[in-house]
């Protein structure tokens, strides 16, 4: 849009000054405007495809103006230059520029800014940073002339096919790159954890691969005779280079001999992941960041406006990139999966080498070399395409620790025989649900999330039954996350349950789940009282105006990228606010895969909005089970005699029944699952971080943390603060001493 409405009169610099401090006030209003915007969103808020399209329309009007000026800004600096191959290739290194700015944003905020400060202070460096250049741009305009246009070509009517090929080309390439994108982060992460810093490490070996290519094409865009054919070659490499990183992703990376738990430093394992990352899909990056400059060569025409050219050329490859990252995100690894999805990337790649090379048809003198670049496309998409496997199974279920899970597996062959009942990949997870030793395991994106063991459904049951019969009488239950259905299962007994929400964000998870854990989860999915939202559950308590009984939080680990905001104050606060007058909240706390600084960070947050709350494990000594659940809401003492009456009802003989096949027979029982509440522990977590949705801090505590090996002693320190006091609970003197001796004996 920039050539049509900003005269070529005006100094470039001083063009490029003004989007610059333009985006910089964008940001800010960004960051002050979102919580003003959420509130009014609240209003209007809807499920389906209809909150979809209003959440898009929201994001729209948060980030099209900043991204609207940030888009201009290469056509507006372009003018500085003209349309001469010299001035082209001076245009594809000012991208490069460009991009290489994004690699060192990407680290810098990903590792730095958001890290050791928050939301703010991350944004307030990049305002800072557009205000300086911006300023730097308007004082270097007051001292360097500008000529102000020159005549425009106004032959370029001649050749509009042969250059429209070249559009179409480049934006082919944008569509493969960033649904390429979207497909390898999808497996990396798998391989390397979903943590914030894999994403940005991804991110910025995608980034400086489109930089060090965009770098060599501009160079080459002034050397070579006929860009065209060179932006064909591209996209024929493209097609080998895509076939190299599915092979890399399915034979190469999950064998590496990469164990996580021998470092205690996570800078050593994110050296290694910038490794893995580069060698699978750097020649992939370079290729298409070679593209942009040959496609600025190739459409250039001596004497039109440069900001027209560039501008055309960037809006054709961004809008192919849009295409892409929806295309592959929403509908084709749902429906093809990854394998199929990189299938069609090669197809795209050569279906962009058969375009470039239909455009230098145009051109007399290359026109069979032309038509031999676009057999040739054809010749290696299909040796390619018939070459893509899916990735092992092992790399969905055990993710970054593959290796030393499948050293395991060889050394016990006949205890890991496992067999693979269900396997699938959806539009946010993939998973797999397997069976070994009896015992069936459900995986989501290379983490186990739950299974039949003893352990797992003690925890999963009393995730359900300690919320339910802590409350006086549930009647309607939110439940965030099914993973297996075991947790919403338990609430099916209870029969005054009138309302069973499910808030699941993958589509794929409840029928698999109900399929083959329909025995320990009583298939709640079909019961008549289920629904089932498919949304996020942060968005759903957001805007939800129904309140609960009972709200249980099962969500996946806090290192996952995303999902510190079911663990943040503000998400307690929502909880709380939706809780009905004695309602009862619980959440999940995992100690493994977590070390002090994540664990103190969680109780203190949680404990800031509920600060009468309590603390409850699943461990045996026979079974193990490193998992905390944290109780808040109902401040009322807790009644032994009350809950043992509702047990022994004939009604609630199921729910009984339920308790007991995990080990658990009477309330005392029940409640000797106590390890703790807020106020013994404050000393534990004593100037712990508070994680909120402005710091997001628990993300990067848990990033780092993920590999301790210090679970066990987090376990025990958490333990040594357990005191028994008649204040929290009450019942006869039978009970409460039967419970006090269970107690001092878990002690």
């Amino acid at each position: 849009m920039l050539s049509r409405f900003v005269p070529r009169r005006i100094h470039p610099l001083k063009v490029y000054a003004a989007l610059e401090l333009g985006i910089g006030l964008f940001g800010l209003s960004v960051l002050f405007g979102v919580p003003i915007v959420g509130h009014l969103y609240v209003e209007g808020a809807a499920e389906g495809f209809l909150g979809l399209v209003l959440r898009g329309i929201v994001a729209g009007a948060c980030l099209l103006p900043p991204t609207l000026l940030m888009g201009g800004s290469l056509p507006a600096i372009a003018r500085w230059l003209e349309t001469t191959p010299k001035g082209v290739s001076w245009i594809g290194l000012l991208y490069s520029s460009n991009v290489a700015g994004g690699v060192f944003g990407c680290l810098i905020a990903g590792f730095y800014l958001l890290r050791v400060y928050d939301m703010a202070v991350a944004t307030y460096a990049a305002v800072g940073i557009n205000l300086a250049v911006g300023l730097a741009s308007f004082a270097l305009s007051t001292c360097t002339d500008h000529a102000g246009g020159g005549n425009i070509n106004l032959a370029r009517a001649v050749r509009v096919r042969r250059v429209g090929w070249i559009y179409i080309a480049i934006g082919i390439s944008g569509l493969a790159a960033l649904g390429a994108e979207v497909v390898w982060t999808r497996l990396l992460s798998l391989l390397l954890g979903g943590t914030v810093y894999t994403f940005s490490i991804i991110l910025a070996v995608f980034l400086c691969g489109l930089w060090l290519g965009s770098s060599a094409g501009a160079f080459a865009a002034r050397r070579v005779s006929y860009p065209v054919m060179a932006l064909a070659a591209c996209q024929i490499l493209l097609v080998v280079s895509i076939g190299w990183t599915a092979y890399a992703l399915t034979y190469s990376l999950p064998y590496w001999p990469v164990d996580p738990w021998l470092s205690l430093n996570p800078l050593f394992n994110f050296q290694l992941d910038l490794v893995r990352c580069v060698w699978a899909i750097f020649p992939a990056t370079l290729l298409w960041g070679a593209s942009f400059p040959l496609a600025l060569a190739a459409a250039a025409e001596p004497g039109e406006d440069p900001a027209k050219l560039s501008g055309e050329v960037y809006a054709a490859n961004t809008a192919g990139a849009v295409v892409g990252a929806l295309v592959f995100s929403l509908f084709l690894i749902p429906n093809l999966g990854t394998r199929g999805s990189q299938q069609f990337l090669i197809a795209l790649s050569a279906a962009g080498a058969i375009v470039a090379a239909i455009s230098a048809m145009g051109i007399r003198t290359i026109r069979n070399t032309g038509v031999a670049v676009a057999l040739a496309a054809v010749a290696f998409s299909a040796v390619a395409i018939s070459s893509v496997h899916d990735v092992p199974w092992e790399v969905i279920a055990y993710g970054r620790r593959i290796a030393p899970t499948i050293r395991g597996a060889d050394l016990y062959p006949e205890a890991n025989r496992t067999k693979i009942l269900f396997r699938g990949e959806g539009i946010n997870s993939s998973v797999l649900i397997a069976e070994r030793a009896g015992q069936r395991h459900f995986y989501v994106s290379g983490k186990a999330e739950a299974s039949s063991a003893p352990a797992d459904m003690r925890l999963e049951r009393m995730m359900g039954h300690l919320p339910a019969l802590l409350h006086p009488n549930p009647r309607s239950v939110l439940t965030v996350g099914f993973g297996a259905g075991v947790t919403a299962g338990s609430f099916v007994p209870y029969p005054d349950l009138e309302s069973l929400v499910i808030c699941e964000l993958e589509p794929l998870i409840p029928p698999a789940s109900t399929e083959f854990f329909a025995l320990q989860n009583y298939s709640v999915m079909h019961d008549s009282r289920t629904r089932i939202v498919y949304d996020d559950a942060r968005h759903f308590i957001f805007t939800t105006k129904q309140k609960f009984d009972v709200i249980t939080t099962d969500p996946i680990h806090p290192w996952i990228k995303g999902t510190s905001t079911l663990y943040s104050k503000e998400y307690y606060e929502l909880v709380k606010a939706h809780l009905n007058t004695g309602g009862v909240v619980a959440q999940w706390l995992p100690i493994y895969d977590s070390d002090p600084a994540t664990v103190k960070s969680e109780l203190a947050t949680f404990f800031e909005v509920f600060p009468n709350g309590t603390v409850w494990s699943n461990y045996t000594q026979n079974e193990g089970g490193y998992d905390l659940v944290l109780i808040g809401g109902n401040a009322d003492p807790i009644d032994l005699d009350r809950i043992q009456e509702r047990l022994d009802r004939p009604e609630y003989s199921k729910v009984l029944k339920s308790i007991g096949d995990v080990g658990l027979h009477s309330a005392v029982e029940v409640l000797a699952t106590y390890a703790g509440r807020a106020s013994d522990l404050q000393s534990y977590f004593a100037g712990a971080q508070i994680n909120n949705d402005m710091n997001l801090r628990l993300q990067y505590l848990a990033g780092l943390g993920v590999n301790s090996m210090a679970f066990q002693k987090v376990f025990a320190d958490v333990l040594t603060y357990r005191r028994f006091s008649d204040d929290l609970f009450r019942g006869s003197n039978a009970r409460m001493d039967a419970l006090r001796t269970l107690l001092r004996v878990k002690r």
